[in-house]
Formats: structure tokens, sequence, C-alpha cells
């Protein structure tokens, strides 16, 4: 079975390739303007899940996560693009570094 990571690096493959005209520091900049391009979609749909917008867009919760998913992968790929053989392991150290004060409250209960 794929893990979310052989996922992201067989979709980095296709990506890369798609942008191999691009030298790697732009590629890397581009992915990671997709992070902040995905998270707009999320919030966009949030908004009009408000009918805060001015369009006559419906949008439901599931679309919201859609786009959510969207804004990971996205992360995750700019990950993997800026180190391809490291990206796992720093993702692992930086959720477990972040996570700290939520395990601890969790034991303390």
């Amino acid at each position: 079975m794929d893990t979310l990571w052989d996922n992201i690096e067989i979709l980095s493959t296709v990506c890369q390739a798609a942008g191999a005209h691009l030298p790697d520091e732009e590629l890397k900049a581009l992915q990671i303007g997709k992070v902040a391009e995905e998270a707009g979609e999320a919030m966009h749909a949030l908004h009009g899940l408000k009918d805060l917008t001015t369009c006559d867009d419906d949008h439901t919760w599931s679309e919201v996560q859609n786009d959510l998913v969207g804004a990971v992968i996205a992360a995750l790929l700019a990950m993997h693009y800026i180190d391809p053989m490291g990206a796992r392991a720093t993702f692992d150290d930086i959720l477990h570094r972040r996570t700290r004060r939520g395990r601890e409250a969790a034991a303390a209960t």
C-alpha cells in the first residue's frame, strides 16, 4: 500500500518533470507559492460557505476540506523539492516538536 510520502514522491517526480525547463530554485519558489494559492482557495470556499463573497458560488465544508488537503499536498511537495532525501525525517522532527504541548496536555488529563 502506498503511504502518503510514497505518493508525494511519485507526484514530485511528475511535477518536477513538467517544470524541468525551470531552474531548481525557481521551481522550489513556485511550489511554495502553490501552498499559499491552495490555502487561499480554502479561504475562498469558506467565505462562500458563509455567504461572504460577491459571486453566487455555493460552497460546502467538503470543498473547504478538499482545498485544505490541496494545501497540505502542496506543502509536502515543497518540502520534497527542498530536500528529496530528508523531507520525511524533517517533517517528522518538526511535527514532533510542534505538537509537544498537545502531547503534554493529553498526558496530563
